[in-house]
């Protein structure tokens, strides 16, 4: 693959972007693709370029030494995305890493939309900051691009909240860590406590305060001295004396100033220290990003001081030894170091960086590779029509289909359920091998009756359109296989329609298994979720039942919904059963006492990833269902599934997770949990589902679909 690197950052000053962009370049050369990165600035020191050069596969592109850019200025991102785009017109790249949402918003509008994979961290983060012309522009980028790359977990999460379009593109691309050869941690020698720092200078990183730790710590006793590696002093527009004070700080007593040195230089000058120093500015606790500073001190051996926020409770632990609020708990944490807090702190880091080194990166990087470039396998190129009024239940099939070197994919979309451009239809006809139905509807019928000699038709019947005329009128010989979710639905199917039985063929919904496993949040082991509760028959009523029941003994167990209301669908708010239905419903949760605080509705969206990981337990307490994903998609996130035995349960889903009835769920939860077996339970389910529903096996099913395969078996759960 040929990668196109570009990020608006400035390789002559080192801080955290700069460490982005050069191990963006090592972890992509690492996985095999050849890189040309773009740099931003003239070079006027070659200790961040330099060792990128010397990569094998690996050019690096001046505009300004080439050149094609005259003034001798950073970049403009007007101008950078002109010349990432001239570079490509040359010669076409795969794919097209760039960090800088500017740029990235003028690219989403070029030629290089659909190969964008787009490092996001200059964004809103927090929901009260995000305008809705952030959330416009972000959703522009999101659409233009093929991968969102997030730093962290809880980037990802409020991305996919904020921005709809982001949900299924985002993936984690934390900070690489690469810690050069011959670099080891330095053994204490008794002599100063040596802390160390290295990056901006900046009011909210409070590199000033750290100057004056080593008086402070002298007024306690500590013989200590501060290391500071750095050339890019921030100007404060709220303080115009910052600069200046920063400046002569570094000339205190006891601090150390290095200057800018090499990454190579900083890593050696970090592991000749004691303990790294990360504290910052509490208005920095809400961040979604990541310091690599912390990982590099970890790798290296070095414990770090550092606030103490959700995200570094993950990565340390809640008792991690150096967690400080203010300057007066860093010189308290550090006046009263010992050996063993030292060395226990030093663990805590190292095995917190070991996710994230370079080989790390590089075997991340080349997952994802593989899943948008996957290898060609048919021997022959097959053009492949897909039809239908609403794909949703498609997408991802169809972006496989359409990223396989062997498949050439057209669409002919239907703005309705019976509203068609006949012209289209034509077209497709002209030009398929392979036509795909998605609903046997009004399209299903249209294409069977047109299709021409030698064409292969295949429909995908849902439970909507079994119990409607349609399959009735179904010229099942102009089809060649009709799919269905379950074994269930293909056996009723069977039954209802009279068709050949080797016409009809399983092959299950998708999970997307790599988005949904996300680490789970504390607590979800007494949170149970249910996703989407309209119509009546989805049963909201018996899931109240077996959260009361629960409640009875434990309050921690709560009830999450996330769902649109009942009254958000006019079909079914205007029937009067329903809103009975609801109506009792809501009651209840007002006026029972088991279920006050127990029940949360939270808004519909495609964040289900994100919100699945609170959730330990997914509920199924439908009258019946074709397949229900929504356990799956739990299994998939670390949750377990919780059914009740509704028809075909048992073709889709392993008997141990379907139950007799409310009470029996709400025994076998809480027993789950009482006995410490949930964590059993949950990856046991995971692996279940990757097996049997992941995105990749029900995708290569489809391939061998089209291909030409006859008959497709789904093993499935159950």
């Amino acid at each position: 693959m040929r990668a196109l690197v570009y990020g608006d950052v400035d390789l002559n000053l080192i801080d955290g972007s700069a460490v982005w962009a050069q191990g963006m370049v090592q972890a992509l050369a690492r996985a095999g693709c050849a890189v040309t990165f773009v740099l931003k600035a003239p070079i006027r020191t070659g200790r961040l370029v330099d060792p990128l050069r010397d990569l094998p596969g690996v050019t690096v592109h001046s505009p300004h030494a080439t050149g094609r850019i005259a003034a001798q200025v950073p970049l403009p991102p007007r101008w950078a995305a002109t010349v990432l785009s001239e570079l490509d017109e040359a010669e076409p790249f795969d794919l097209v890493v760039v960090r800088g949402r500017r740029l990235a918003a003028k690219l989403a509008a070029g030629r290089l939309a659909g190969r964008l994979w787009t490092y996001l961290t200059d964004i809103p983060q927090a929901a009260g900051d995000m305008t809705h012309r952030d959330a416009a522009e972000l959703g522009r980028v999101a659409d233009a691009s093929r991968l969102l790359l997030c730093q962290t977990e809880e980037l990802r999460g409020f991305l996919e909240a904020a921005v709809p379009a982001a949900s299924g593109k985002a993936v984690l691309f934390p900070p690489v860590v690469a810690v050069p050869d011959g670099i080891e941690p330095a053994p204490r020698d008794g002599g100063p406590l040596r802390l160390v720092y290295t990056g901006k200078f900046a009011p909210r990183w409070n590199t000033l305060e750290m100057t004056r730790l080593p008086a402070r710590l002298a007024a306690r006793g500590v013989d200590a001295e501060l290391h500071m590696v750095g050339d890019k002093i921030h100007d404060d527009p709220d303080d115009a004396s910052y600069a200046g004070r920063m400046g002569a700080a570094l000339s205190a007593s006891g601090v150390v100033a290095h200057g800018g040195r090499s990454r190579a230089e900083a890593m050696a000058i970090t592991a000749g220290c004691d303990v790294g120093v990360s504290w910052r500015h509490p208005s920095l606790d809400a961040s979604l990003e990541l310091s690599t500073k912390l990982l590099e001190c970890g790798l290296l051996g070095v414990p770090v001081v550092l606030n103490r926020t959700p995200m570094h409770e993950r990565l340390f632990g809640a008792d991690y030894p150096l967690f400080a609020a203010t300057e007066d708990d860093v010189v308290d944490v550090l006046a009263a170091l010992d050996p063993p807090r030292l060395a226990r702190a030093a663990e805590r880091c190292r095995a917190a960086a070991e996710g994230y080194t370079l080989d790390a990166a590089a075997g991340r990087l080349r997952r994802y590779l593989a899943q948008v470039f996957p290898a060609p396998s048919l021997g022959r190129k097959i053009r492949v029509g897909v039809a239908g009024h609403d794909l949703k239940f498609f997408t991802r099939l169809l972006d496989y289909l359409k990223s396989h070197p062997d498949v050439e994919v057209r669409v002919d979309h239907w703005s309705a359920l019976k509203a068609h451009d006949p012209a289209k239809g034509e077209a497709l006809l002209d030009w398929a091998d392979v036509i795909i139905c998605e609903w046997c509807g009004p399209n299903a019928l249209w294409y069977a009756e047109r299709k021409r000699p030698g064409q292969r038709l295949v429909v995908r019947l849902h439970r909507f359109e079994l119990y409607a005329d349609w399959p009735k009128r179904l010229d099942i010989d102009a089809v060649d296989q009709v799919v269905c979710v379950s074994p269930h639905y293909r056996d009723l199917t069977l039954e209802r329609t009279g068709w050949p039985a080797e016409k009809v063929t399983v092959i299950p919904n998708w999970v997307d298994d790599d988005q949904l496993d996300r680490p789970k949040l504390a607590g979800a082991e007494h949170h149970l979720g249910m996703i989407g509760i309209a119509p009546s028959r989805k049963r909201l009523d018996l899931a109240l039942d077996v959260v009361a029941e629960l409640r009875r003994d434990d309050p921690r167990f709560t009830l999450f919904v996330k769902s649109k209301l009942p009254w958000d669908y006019w079909w079914i708010w205007q029937k009067a059963d329903e809103r009975a239905h609801y109506e009792k419903a809501f009651r209840r949760i007002r006026r029972d006492p088991l279920l006050s605080g127990g029940v949360v509705f939270d808004p519909y969206g495609r964040d289900v990833a994100a919100w699945l990981r609170r959730i330990g337990w997914v509920l199924s307490t439908s009258d019946d269902e074709s397949f229900h994903l929504a356990p799956a998609e739990g299994m998939a996130s670390g949750a377990v599934p919780a059914l009740l035995d509704w028809p075909g349960a048992d073709t889709i889903y392993d008997r141990r997770w379907i139950h007799a009835g409310p009470k029996a769920m709400a025994a076998e939860i809480a027993a789950s949990v009482s006995t410490g077996r949930w964590e059993h339970d949950r990856l046991d389910a995971r692996d279940q589902v990757r097996g049997a529903y992941g995105l990749d096996e029900v995708c290569h099913r489809y391939l061998d679909l089209v291909a030409g395969a006859r008959t497709v078996v789904a093993p499935g759960i159950g």
